[in-house]
């Protein structure tokens, strides 16, 4: 994996940030969006990909498979740009919140999502 300059993921800090705002701002705070079924989704993806996190490569095709779905889910709320994608990996590390979330169906699942993330993103957006 390409390793990102502390510039770099600055700018996908902002780039999130940025889309998710004026998102919330056009759609009403995401009002289109079933949260309840988005929840679940994310849900279920993380308990299939927990038990791959310690035998396989976040770059792996089963990987980027279910980070594809990880990223169509997100896109029910916004289409994120690479970089806001990267960016939002980056949330789920930084947010004490979404880290313990992320890392209760694996201790290491948000470093290994952030992997997963940025390969997908390099690759795919």
């Amino acid at each position: 994996m390409q390793v990102p300059t502390s510039e770099y993921l600055e700018l996908c800090r902002a780039a999130m940030l940025k889309e998710q705002s004026l998102s919330l701002e056009q759609t009403n705070n995401w009002a289109h969006v079933d949260r309840q079924q988005v929840h679940a989704d994310w849900a279920n993806l993380y308990k299939e990909l927990a038990p791959l996190i310690d035998s396989s490569e976040a770059r792996a095709p089963t990987i980027q498979a279910l980070i594809a779905r990880h990223y169509s889910i997100a896109s029910r709320f916004y289409i994120p740009s690479r970089e806001a994608y990267i960016g939002m990996s980056l949330f789920y590390a930084e947010n004490e919140g979404m880290r313990d979330f992320h890392n209760g169906f694996h201790p290491e699942m948000v470093e290994f999502l952030a992997q997963g993330m940025f390969e997908y993103a390099q690759a795919k957006l």
